[in-house]
């Protein structure tokens, strides 16, 4: 089971994403275990202040590194059969690909932090943070959205949680795929108009199938996003 924790300063927003579809079916039946902690609750502060302005000036808050230490090391205390692997979400971090999200969800524990404001004080990062992830070179409000990105992305591959065990092997960017994008897929009826399936996937031709499959994907990938055919053995 994959036990996913996340600290935040906004836990109603995981209401929706995680009781339905596939994650909320993956929590139901045990595959995935998912829990929220309040940052505000290892606050220190009356007021429960997490934030405070930057050393040397400019614009924006900052979290605090003492309530998200706080937060972590209670977290750690929970998970005492594993030592949890903490991320934080925050831009700076290295750009989430496939493959990673592969390792991250053979990991019995990992611990999510969601950064907000200006950022988050470095002597967290430096003493709690064994990674630092963004899922694109954008900017968010927060670190809750890429959380659920992230959480979904590992949800999905944990045994069980699809409902073809082979589905994930075709995605893109799978190894299946050698990390190269899908080709396109065609469903019923086999005539829209004039746009038919092609008479390949009619065929019954499972060799010729998957060879038109291949060069469908590596002909997306080449238009795309051929910088994923660098590496490749064409």
């Amino acid at each position: 089971m994959l036990q996913v924790d996340i600290i935040t300063l906004f836990p109603e927003m995981f209401a929706g994403p995680f009781d339905t579809s596939i994650v909320g079916r993956a929590i139901e039946s045990g595959i995935a275990a998912i829990e929220l902690h309040q940052l505000r609750d290892f606050s220190n502060e009356k007021h429960r202040r997490v934030d405070d302005t930057a050393f040397g000036g400019g614009p924006g808050m900052v979290l605090k590194a003492e309530p998200l230490i706080s937060a972590v090391s209670h977290v750690k205390a929970l998970r005492t059969h594993t030592k949890p692997h903490v991320i934080l979400l925050a831009p700076q971090g290295r750009q989430l690909k496939q493959s990673r999200v592969v390792e991250l969800s053979e990991m019995p524990a990992v611990t999510l932090v969601c950064g907000h404001y200006e950022g988050v004080d470095q002597r967290f990062i430096d003493t709690e943070v064994d990674e630092e992830i963004s899922i694109g070179d954008y900017v968010l409000t927060g670190g809750e959205i890429p959380a659920m990105v992230l959480v979904d992305a590992m949800v999905r591959l944990q045994p069980g949680a699809l409902g073809d065990a082979d589905s994930a092997g075709t995605d893109s960017f799978s190894a299946g795929l050698d990390g190269l994008l899908q080709g396109p897929i065609y469903t019923r009826p086999e005539r829209i108009g004039d746009m038919a399936v092609p008479d390949v996937l009619l065929s019954g031709d499972h060799v010729r199938i998957e060879k038109w499959r291949r060069e469908q994907s590596v002909k997306r990938t080449r238009q795309r996003r051929p910088e994923l055919l660098e590496d490749w053995p064409e």
